[in-house]
């Protein structure tokens, strides 16, 4: 049986959905200050290997574990909100299944409490 990460493509689309994904967050005000100060290079290739990884793919995620990552963001549930759709629709752009980019979102959504630090 094949992971999630083999059946949406693996890695090469998994980076077309974090390029998509960077785009569309970066282009909503209420989203984009939240990675001012942040290197988007290194933070591509974070979310490249987390999302990997919570998709069943290689285990290279070495960032810090959601609470940490972000504690005092004061993120709220329609940032949460947000970033799924974008995620939802930048997986669609990028070819996932609808099957896939929900399997996908599951497992974002159970990690909603640590990224919302509630």
């Amino acid at each position: 049986m094949s992971t999630l990460y083999e059946k949406i493509g693996g890695k090469p689309t998994i980076e077309k959905v974090v390029d998509e994904l960077h785009k569309r967050i970066l282009a909503d005000n209420s989203l984009k200050g939240f990675f001012a100060n942040t290197d988007m290079v290194k933070q591509r290739n974070h979310q490249i290997t987390f999302f990997s990884q919570i998709f069943e793919g290689p285990k290279e995620y070495s960032g810090r574990p959601m609470d940490k990552t972000h504690a005092g963001m004061a993120l709220q549930q329609p940032h949460f909100d947000a970033i799924a759709k974008y995620l939802s629709e930048s997986m669609s752009v990028a070819g996932v299944s609808a099957d896939d980019t929900k399997a996908a979102l599951d497992r974002v959504s159970n990690l909603k409490p640590a990224i919302l630090n509630k």
